[in-house]
C-alpha cells in the first residue's frame, strides 16, 4: 500500500450520511497533528466550526483525543494486523483507521454504527478502493480487541526516563493518569454568587456536579457538558479552569488593593479569577504576542472584571523596554514550560516535545524570574508557576535562582498544594483529580 492507486473524487458534505463528516474531520485533524506536527490546538480551533452539531463537535474532540492517548497500541494492532504497512502518504487513511478503533476501543460506541459511518467515511475521502480493508480491519479489532500496552508505551523514550528519575515511585501513576481524560474543572464568579447557589442552578439543570474539598471557587463535573449548558457561563459567573490553576490565585494572596503583575497572562483565566476574588486590585495582564491580548480582553469582558486591569503587549524578560520603575508588590509568574503535567489535556505534547526543548525552556524561564524580580517590590512576594512535573524546570530551577539572588527567600506552602518539593510544591497529574502543576512562593527581602 505504499503505491495506492489514485483516489477517488470525495463525496462533497452535503451528501454524506450523519456521523461521516465528523469522521472524516478527524482524520484530517490526525493527520495533521501526527503527520506534520501541527498543533491539535490549532487544528480543532479550525475544524470544529465546520459541525453545526455541538453533539458532533464533542464527538470530534474526544476522537481526536482518544486517538492521541492510544496511537502506541493503534499503530502496534495496524503492525501486526496488515500484511504490508501503509505508505508514508496514507496519513489521512491511517488516522481514519485509528478513528475507527477508538471508536470500538476507548469510547465504546455502539459498533454498527461506529463500522458504517468510518467505512462510509473512507468511501467520502475518495478511499473507495480501501473500504473493505477498513471495514475488515475494524470487524477484527470489534471481534478480537485492540491488544493492552503498558501506558508508558504512549511516551517517548527520553520524557519517560526523565519522570522515572524525577518521581522514581509514582511514575506508572503519573503515565496511567496522563492518558485518562481529565473531568470538567468550574470557577465560581465571587462577584456574580456564590458556589452553593450555582451548585444548586447546576442541579437544577440536571448536572451533575460536586464542590472541590480544595479550592473555595471550585467546582467538579465527572461528565464534562457542553458549555452552552452551563447555567451563567455565558455572562462570566462560571468559567471553565482546572483546579490547579485556581490554586494559583489562593498561593498567591495578594493584599486588597495591590498593584499586580501577571507576566505571562494570556488567556487571562488566573488574572480575572484574582480580580474576582478582590476587583480594587491595580493589576497589569502582560502577553509577549499581541494576538493573544484579544484573549484577555474577552475573557475580562464575559467575567465583568476588567475595568480596574490593563492588558498590555510586552515581553516580561525585557523590562526596560516598557517597565516605568514603579514596583508590583505580587507577580505571577506563570511560566511558558513543557506542559508534561497537562497531557490529559494536550496529548500532542508527546508527539511535539523534543529534549532540546527543555533546555531552552528552562533558559527562558530563568531570564523570567530574573527579570520579574527586579520589578518586585520589598516584601513582596512572586509566585512561580508551571504546568511541569520535570524538576529541572521547578524544583532546580527555583534552586537555582534563589542561590543567585541573595535578595530572595521563600515562603513555604502546605500539602493542599501537592508533594513537598524543597521551595515549592508539586502537584501530579490526576492527584485531587485535577493538572500537574508546580507552585513556589517566592519574597523579596527588604
Amino acid at each position: 500500500m505504499s503505491n495506492p492507486p489514485p483516489a477517488t473524487p470525495a463525496r462533497p458534505a452535503a451528501h454524506l450520511a450523519p456521523g461521516v463528516p465528523t469522521r472524516v474531520l478527524a482524520a484530517k485533524v490526525l493527520a495533521q497533528v501526527v503527520g506534520r506536527g501541527r498543533s491539535l490546538k490549532a487544528e480543532l480551533t479550525h475544524a470544529l466550526p465546520q459541525l453545526d452539531d455541538s453533539r458532533d463537535r464533542a464527538l470530534l474532540e474526544a476522537l481526536c483525543f482518544a486517538v492521541l492517548r492510544r496511537r502506541s497500541a493503534y499503530d502496534a494492532a495496524l503492525a501486526q494486523w496488515m500484511p504490508r504497512p501503509l505508505g508514508v502518504r496514507e496519513d489521512e487513511l491511517r488516522a481514519l483507521l485509528q478513528v475507527g478503533f477508538a471508536q470500538l476501543d476507548a469510547l465504546q460506541l455502539p459498533a454498527h454504527a461506529a463500522l458504517s459511518a468510518t467505512v462510509d467515511a473512507a468511501r467520502a475521502m475518495g478511499r473507495e478502493r480501501q473500504a473493505g480493508m477498513v471495514n475488515a480491519l475494524l470487524r477484527r479489532a470489534q471481534r478480537e480487541g485492540i491488544p493492552r500496552a503498558p501506558a508508558r508505551e504512549a511516551f517517548p523514550d527520553w520524557m519517560a526516563a526523565r519522570i522515572d528519575q524525577d518521581w522514581p515511585e509514582q511514575a506508572e501513576a503519573i503515565f496511567a493518569a496522563s492518558l485518562v481524560a481529565a473531568p470538567l474543572w468550574l470557577r465560581v464568579n465571587r462577584q456574580q454568587g456564590t458556589r452553593e447557589a450555582m451548585l444548586a442552578q447546576l442541579e437544577a439543570a440536571g448536572i451533575a456536579a460536586e464542590a472541590a474539598a480544595l479550592g473555595s471557587d471550585a467546582i467538579c463535573l465527572p461528565v464534562p457538558v457542553a458549555v452552552s449548558a452551563l447555567p451563567g457561563f455565558a455572562d462570566g459567573a462560571l468559567s471553565v479552569q482546572d483546579l490547579s490553576a485556581q490554586q494559583v490565585a489562593d498561593a498567591l494572596a495578594p493584599r486588597p488593593g495591590a498593584r499586580v503583575l501577571d507576566a505571562c497572562a494570556a488567556p487571562g483565566g488566573k488574572a480575572a479569577h484574582l480580580l474576582e476574588r478582590d476587583p480594587t486590585l491595580q493589576l497589569l495582564a502582560l502577553d509577549i504576542d499581541p494576538r493573544r491580548l484579544k484573549r484577555i480582553s474577552e475573557t475580562f469582558a464575559r467575567t465583568g472584571v476588567g475595568a480596574g486591569a490593563q492588558v498590555r503587549a510586552a515581553d516580561a524578560a525585557d523590562p526596560d523596554s516598557w517597565w516605568d520603575g514603579q514596583p508590583f508588590d505580587s507577580i505571577l509568574l506563570d511560566a511558558p514550560c513543557s506542559a508534561t503535567g497537562i497531557i490529559r489535556r494536550q496529548p500532542d505534547v508527546l508527539l511535539h516535545r523534543r529534549p532540546a526543548d527543555i533546555e531552552a525552556l528552562v533558559a527562558l524561564q530563568a531570564r523570567l524570574l530574573d527579570a520579574c524580580f527586579r520589578m518586585l517590590a520589598p516584601g513582596g512576594t512572586l509566585l512561580y508557576a508551571t504546568c511541569s512535573i520535570l524538576r529541572e524546570e521547578n524544583q532546580f530551577q527555583v534552586e537555582d535562582f534563589l542561590q543567585r539572588t541573595p535578595r530572595a527567600g521563600f515562603l513555604p506552602l502546605d500539602d493542599a498544594f501537592g508533594h513537598d518539593s524543597w521551595a515549592g510544591r508539586q502537584r501530579l497529574p490526576g492527584e485531587d483529580g485535577a493538572d500537574g502543576f508546580f507552585y513556589a512562593r517566592l519574597l523579596k527581602k527588604g
